[in-house]
């Protein structure tokens, strides 16, 4: 089982120095890849008094493509992933040409992790239609694809028109890997269909279990092999007892993921020191395992 690391977005500041120290020690480490969330904007609390999401204005987020465009002049092995971009909420063209960038200057280290988003304040400032997000990013997906491996694209679908047209650099991947995140039963579909890998809202319970169970049979209606699809689950080892990591890192290797990622966002870590501790020792114990 592989592991990468996701990038302490709220918790790590806007020094590009840690920035780079922790990429570079994350890529020290042997970890395979380092994943970012994105948001472009948050929330004002105070003038959306429902507000129930995660993040708001005070969440500090390093918009995904230009941090990897950083990382790729600093790192040399590690792979850069999102997980995910916000895909329906961005322009379809803009974002391959963008990931299509990270990719030639990381020499094809770009992974593409999409998903549909939850904050309608941030569809909105940005001009796109949230409630049609998820029919949206099926086509999207296509596009992608098409504009990541055809030198001239030509494309009608219902939301997008490419006529005669085509990104120049192409990206090292033709195409860049495009992977999923999500838990509601539409995007296990999607998953099961069109995702080269699957990023797992799930919980080590028997719920967990059977979430990713059901991909898996999904992709056997879809004439695929399960074993095709990569899952990359998720755990935070700043949040439960050292004696627990290698239990963690087992029951997601007998699960069936394929790869793990270690959170430290929500520690309340106050320097990078802190993160780069707990990925150290978390990659010791888990190599004993996965």
């Amino acid at each position: 089982m592989k592991l990468g690391v996701i990038f302490p977005q709220t918790e790590i500041g806007d020094d590009a120095g840690a920035i780079r120290e922790f990429a570079q020690s994350s890529e020290e480490l042997g970890y395979e890849h380092i994943l970012a969330y994105d948001h472009v904007l948050g929330a004002d609390p105070a003038k959306h008094p429902d507000w129930g999401g995660l993040y708001t204005m005070d969440s500090a987020f390093h918009e995904p493509f230009v941090l990897f465009g950083y990382l790729a002049a600093v790192t040399s092995a590690i792979k850069l992933t999102t997980g995910i971009i916000i895909l329906p909420q961005r322009q379809t063209a803009l974002v391959a040409k963008q990931a299509a960038a990270v990719d030639v200057l990381s020499n094809g280290r770009m992974r593409l992790g999409v998903g549909l988003g939850w904050n309608r304040v941030e569809y909105e400032a940005l001009g796109q239609e949230f409630h049609n997000r998820g029919r949206r990013v099926e086509e999207q997906v296509a596009l992608l694809r098409k504009l990541w491996t055809e030198e001239s694209v030509d494309f009608e679908g219902r939301w997008h028109t490419v006529s005669g047209a085509g990104l120049n650099p192409m990206p090292v991947q033709r195409p860049i890997p495009i992977w999923m995140g999500g838990g509601a039963d539409p995007v296990l579909r999607r998953v099961a269909t069109l995702a080269d890998g699957w990023l797992p809202q799930a919980q080590m319970d028997d719920a967990g279990r059977q979430h990713i169970q059901k991909m898996c049979d999904y992709s056997r209606e879809a004439g695929r092999d399960p074993a095709d699809i990569e899952i990359c689950a998720r755990t935070n080892p700043a949040r439960i007892p050292e004696s627990e990591w290698a239990a963690a890192v087992e029951w997601w290797k007998e699960t069936g993921a394929t790869q793990l990622d270690a959170v430290t966002m929500g520690a309340g870590y106050t320097s990078v020191d802190q993160h780069i501790d707990v990925i150290r020792r978390f990659k010791e114990v888990a190599d004993s395992v996965a």
